[in-house]
């Protein structure tokens, strides 16, 4: 399994191009042939990217969700319906589709961070919001569950 972590500023270029850091591209090459899965978080105004043997695991699962689970349904909507195959090029880019791009609001300036299995791609604007929101202590503690509370005590 894939472990990513740490931040990065990165820029899109005018056709939509993300370079992936070169830390992790050997790694991608190694693991996944360069083949990952872009889609939607759909709790908050970034993008997930997958290396494609960590996405399928999560693509089977949605398949398996019964009929009768109706918010299981419809993040399987959300996320299948955005999720985009995209392929590192001989330059270690991958290219964020329009409606990608335009879901996350990402222009030129952007952030990449690893977050275990994925990344997360947020517009700088967005992200430097989101920072000064956790600065704050402005996380709603009421969502936290008893493992997540284990890890911060």
């Amino acid at each position: 399994m894939a472990m990513f972590r740490g931040v990065h500023n990165l820029s899109l270029d005018g056709k939509g191009r993300m370079a992936i850091p070169s830390r992790y591209r050997e790694r991608l090459h190694d693991e996944c042939g360069g083949r990952m899965v872009l889609t939607i978080n759909p709790d908050e105004p970034c993008l997930w990217l997958y290396p494609l043997n960590e996405w399928e695991p999560i693509e089977a699962q949605l398949t398996q969700l019964p009929r009768s689970d109706r918010f299981g349904q419809q993040l399987k909507r959300r996320l299948m319906r955005y999720a985009s195959d995209c392929q590192l090029d001989g330059s270690g880019r991958i290219l964020l589709p329009p409606m990608l791009r335009e879901f996350g609001e990402l222009e030129k300036s952007m952030v990449l961070f690893g977050v275990s299995n994925k990344f997360e791609i947020w517009s700088e604007a967005h992200w430097l919001e989101s920072e000064a929101v956790m600065e704050q202590g402005e996380i709603d503690e009421s969502q936290a569950t008893e493992a997540s509370l284990k890890l911060v005590l």
